[in-house]
Parts: C-alpha cells; structure tokens; sequence
C-alpha cells in the first residue's frame, strides 16, 4: 500500500477499528478518512453514498458492526440482523460504485456451524446449522462475506474477508448486558474484588473452549493481509490456542487479584461448545501474533482501570 493512500476505516471509534487505525498511523499511513457515527450514519444509504463519492477512499477497511455477548445476541435477533446487514450492503456497494482498489471485511469466527470441526477451516463455512444464541449475527456476516465474493466474481474487485477469533483489549464494551464473554468476566471480577465478595459467579458450566486474540494482533493482521492476500476466499485470524471458560476465568481472577470462590450458574447458556479456529493459512502467509493471553489481559485491564473503573 501506499502511503499517501486514501483509506476509510468504517467503524474507526470501535474496539476493532481503533485497534486498525492505530496500526495504520503507527505504519507512516497519513491520509486516514475518519467519520464517527454522528458524522456519518452508515445505515443511511443517501449519506453513505455522498461520503464515498466526495471522498473516493482507495481502501476500505470495514471493521464496523452491531456486536455483542451471547445474552445481547440471543434477546435481540432483529437489531443484530437487520442493522449488520444494512450497514454493510451501503459500504460494500458504495465502495465498489466509487472505485475503491481493495476493500477488507471483517467477519467473526461465529459464522461456521455450531459442530464444526476443531480446529475450524474455512471450508466449514455453510456445512452445518449455526449456534441458535448468535444466529442472526452470524447470517448478517456471512451475507457480507458472499456479498464480497459475489463482487470479486462479477466485477474482479479485489474485496476480501478475514474472519477473526474472539476478540478483547482497549475500547471493548465492558457493559454486562452486552459484552462479549471476557470483558464481562474483567467487569465482573473487578467488581467482587472491590465489593470485598467471597464468590464470583459466572454464566454456564465453564467447560466451553474459546480462542481469544488481542484486537492489536488483529489489526497487525489486517494490515499484512492488506499488503499481502487479494483472494476472495476467507480468511481465519487467530492465535490457534483455546482455554476453557474455567481457565479463563482463573487467569482473569490471577490478574485482577481476586482471591474468592468462583461459582457457576448453570442454568445459564454455554454457547457453541469449542470455537478454535484452523490458522494454517494465515501462518503460511507469514504472519503469528505476538501477544499471549495473559499479557493482553493484562493490558486490557490496565486500560478498564484508567477509562472505566474510575
């Protein structure tokens, strides 16, 4: 890429595309086009296509999205479904219309089959049903990667979709009723340590696997596959280790200091029962990540603690 490119990072203030336009100043990139959500609503058609035929972004980063933990995406299908799906078609075709050389979509690991095989590959995409909490989100994302495809196929643009694992670090939404699993357990954790609680409880039975990545090593990824990847093909983006939700709610009592009983209601949803994704294509190409689980969590609790413990 080169430097003095015009590129658009949708979703710019979020925790993913924070993370991206970090990355991107940090690499000598100058000539980022940021618009926060007052600025430019991305689910209004009119003003999307105003934005991309003044601006002309020559890469599109699209990093923006309606998310949210297990118990947001299970209470509200229709937001999760309808709002990914609108913003997106309006970015990805408008893109497209305004001549825009590269675009990246990023997805989520929650797009393959609740049973898929672990570790997960890119062709297990669309092989079996999907985990019924996180259906709709999930539907929403697969469109936008088809609607990828589907533009390489038609017209060659050179559109691809990289499908991250779990993520967490600075900017993630630590609200209890709608982060994901690890902010919510940093939230809880923090809290109990300073209410002096014997006992912390957590969602489930503690037995699923998840993989987690640092949003910095996400965005470290974008930004290789930017340089390096023009196939229309997906994409896994992952560390390819997992914990158990157990084990990760001890490392995250480690690191907050909290010395209580842990307790698990169990009458509460696990979710998908492992979700480790297949990272081989990504290695091949070139790129690991570079910050282990206890170091990232570590970090992002350090951030909770400066922007929103206080």
């Amino acid at each position: 890429m080169n430097k003095s490119e015009r590129i658009f990072v949708a979703g710019h203030k979020g925790m993913v595309g924070s993370a991206i336009t970090r990355a991107l100043e940090s690499a000598g990139f100058s000539n980022l086009l940021k618009r926060s959500r007052a600025e430019l609503d991305l689910s209004d058609f009119r003003a999307v296509r105003e934005f991309f035929e003044k601006e002309k972004p020559d890469i599109v980063v699209f990093a923006a999205a309606k998310v949210g933990g297990i118990k947001a995406n299970n209470d509200f299908p229709v937001e999760f479904l309808t709002n990914n799906l609108r913003i997106q078609t309006n970015v990805i075709s408008a893109a497209h219309e305004n001549g825009a050389r590269k675009l990246l979509f990023l997805g989520s690991s929650c797009i393959y089959p609740k049973h898929a095989p672990q570790p997960i590959p890119e062709t297990a995409l669309l092989t079996g049903p999907l985990e019924p909490t996180n259906e709709a989100y999930a539907i929403a994302k697969i469109a936008g990667l088809k609607l990828c495809q589907a533009y390489n196929r038609e017209y060659n643009a050179n559109f691809i979709s990289a499908m991250p694992s779990n993520l967490y670090g600075p900017n993630e939404n630590f609200d209890l009723e709608t982060s994901h699993v690890l902010a919510a357990l940093l939230r809880k954790t923090h809290e109990a340590k300073t209410n002096r609680a014997r006992e912390l409880v957590v969602w489930g039975t503690g037995t699923p696997r998840r993989e987690f990545l640092h949003v910095d090593d996400c965005a470290s990824a974008c930004l290789f596959l930017l340089e390096k990847y023009d196939s229309p093909e997906i994409i896994n983006v992952g560390c390819g280790e997992d914990v158990t939700i157990r084990e990760l709610a001890e490392l995250i009592c480690d690191v907050v200091q909290f010395d209580g009983e842990l307790t698990w209601d169990k009458t509460k949803p696990d979710g998908t029962p492992r979700k480790l994704l297949d990272v081989s294509r990504l290695r091949a190409l070139g790129w690991t990540p570079s910050i282990s689980l206890r170091d990232g969590i570590t970090r992002t609790y350090d951030w909770f603690l400066k922007n929103v413990a206080k």
